[in-house]
């Protein structure tokens, strides 16, 4: 694909994409960690062509950006920063090729910028930001196949899509609603083109090591995918699902809105209306599935440069064309801490508080389990993790011999804690039989286990039967984090064999999973 740098990019857009990056690095040391950037940097200390619950490609970046920059903050989010830069050419791109304007190109720029998922989404190392990317180019692609009919495009389909399958699964929502409905178009013919296929199988082998490691290691997307129904998407009401798609886009739904009713019913870009039709299948497929309003983000990215196309169609006069995105950004600016920590944690509490005191309104802090809390769940996820591994580092040096000692954390966030931020401490890699640390997990200790550093709310019935002395060293202090009254607590002088009663454990563990 040949591109004419000097008469393609606009300098207006290059200063949008730097203000992206800028904007989110700006914020980067607010809060600390979130719990899922822990457990997916921790994936790289690992790299694998799977994990328990994503595909590969999110643990070999970590592993590159650990190779590059080390293991701390501005490593972990240097990433989803730049991708905020990158995003902006290929909305723009995508309103330039609907045919739109330098304006329509600008206006979806800025939709883009303000979004509040995007805020929020390329502010986090998470598979989430590479997905909003991956569906982005996916139909930029199948755009610039209809408006070329060059058949060079069906291979760049196929090796996108083998490599947005190595980074979340489900983007299968948007090929399955794809391929289905254009069956029904005129573009079918595409079935028949050998180009096609052969850029299938450029994405199956792209994604073949990633299928094997699934079947060696017994399918376990499909228990993922069984423990969040029964765990969270059973929380998922349909109705507001539908509200939060208005809501995640916050300012920009005005051009979303717009976009989608645009692509389908005005003949001017009536060749791309089953695009529009594609876009309502991922919304309905995923109200009825039950999934988490989120999942439809990689959508909205195409729809704000649909919505800025029939703007520029619209807008006339020029005071209008000026008005349109200084309102989106000034009406953004009081909601910008609902997407970006612009604060640090005290202060977004008190902004959450006042608008709740003032509005009568929690938007943003009802956790998955349907509580609501004093910040929105991804920002109390991301406080308490340095105090915690403080906490583990003064439990961990009480310890006289660390050749028969080990830190145990109950859950992944905590173990990412230990094993990322705890590098700093020289602290061991946690133990933790959640999440893809279930991977790594020593069978047998040599020396056998006489200290051990326990990471959770109690010690479990079994850790009090098994060690004679249990000291508390501290807890999470700060109330408002996800994680506030996680303790930490020293365990020595077992009773018996560490190594007979780890067994006992870990053959539990395999009972309890199959």
């Amino acid at each position: 694909m040949k591109i004419n740098l000097k008469s393609s990019i606009s300098p207006v857009l290059v200063i949008i994409a730097l203000l992206n990056v800028v904007m989110h690095l700006s914020v980067a040391y607010n809060l600390e960690y979130h719990r899922d950037e822990l457990l997916y940097f921790s994936l790289g200390e690992h790299p694998d062509f799977g994990f328990a619950t994503v595909p590969p490609m999110i643990g070999w970046l970590a592993w590159l950006l650990q190779q590059l920059l080390g293991h701390g903050l501005f490593a972990v989010r240097i990433l989803p920063a730049l991708m905020s830069g990158v995003m902006i050419f290929l909305v723009a791109g995508i309103a330039k090729n609907l045919g739109g304007s330098k304006y329509a190109e600008l206006l979806a720029a800025v939709g883009f910028t303000v979004a509040g998922f995007a805020l929020r989404t390329f502010s986090l190392f998470m598979p989430v930001f590479l997905d909003v990317f991956f569906w982005t180019l996916i139909i930029f692609i199948v755009i610039r196949y209809i408006n070329s009919d060059n058949d060079k495009y069906l291979i760049y389909f196929g090796i996108v899509a083998g490599l947005s399958v190595m980074n979340k699964y489900l983007i299968g929502v948007l090929f399955v609603g794809l391929l289905v409905i254009i069956l029904f178009t005129r573009y079918r013919t595409v079935f028949a083109k050998k180009m096609f296929w052969l850029g299938i199988a450029a994405g199956f082998l792209i994604c073949l090591p990633n299928i094997v490691w699934q079947f060696v290691h017994n399918l376990p997307v499909i228990n993922h995918l069984s423990e969040l129904e029964r765990t969270q998407l059973v929380n998922v009401d349909r109705v507001t699902f539908l509200l939060e798609q208005l809501m995640m886009g916050a300012m920009a739904s005005v051009l979303s809105v717009a976009g989608l009713l645009f692509i389908l019913i005005n003949r001017k870009v009536a060749k791309y209306r089953f695009l529009g039709f594609l876009m309502l299948f991922v919304i309905i497929s995923l109200m009825l599935l039950r999934g988490k309003s989120y999942y439809t983000i990689g959508i909205y990215p195409f729809l704000f440069a649909a919505g800025a196309v029939s703007y520029d169609l619209i807008l006339k006069k020029t005071w209008s064309r000026i008005a349109l995105p200084a309102l989106l950004i000034l009406l953004t600016w009081p909601v910008l801490p609902m997407g970006l920590p612009i604060y640090k944690s005290k202060g977004l509490v008190k902004y959450f508080s006042v608008v709740e005191n003032k509005y009568g309104v929690v938007v943003g802090r009802r956790f998955e389990d349907n509580s609501i809390h004093s910040l929105p769940q991804d920002y109390a996820d991301m406080i308490g993790w340095e105090e915690l591994t403080r906490i583990a580092d003064s439990a961990y040096n009480m310890i006289e011999d660390k050749k028969a000692a080990f830190i145990y954390c109950e859950n992944y966030g905590q173990a990412g804690a230990i094993t990322i931020i705890g590098k700093k401490y020289g602290l061991p890699q946690a133990v933790c039989f959640s999440e893809s640390f279930r991977y790594w997990f020593p069978h047998e200790f040599n020396p056998d286990i006489t200290s051990m550093v326990y990471i959770n709310d109690e010690p479990g019935d079994d850790v009090k039967g098994f060690f004679r002395v249990i000291t508390k060293i501290g807890s999470i202090s700060d109330p408002d984090a996800r994680e506030s009254g996680t303790g930490v607590f020293l365990c020595q002088e077992p009773v018996d064999s560490f190594n007979k009663f780890w067994k006992d454990r870990i053959k539990k563990l395999d009972q309890e999973n199959n």
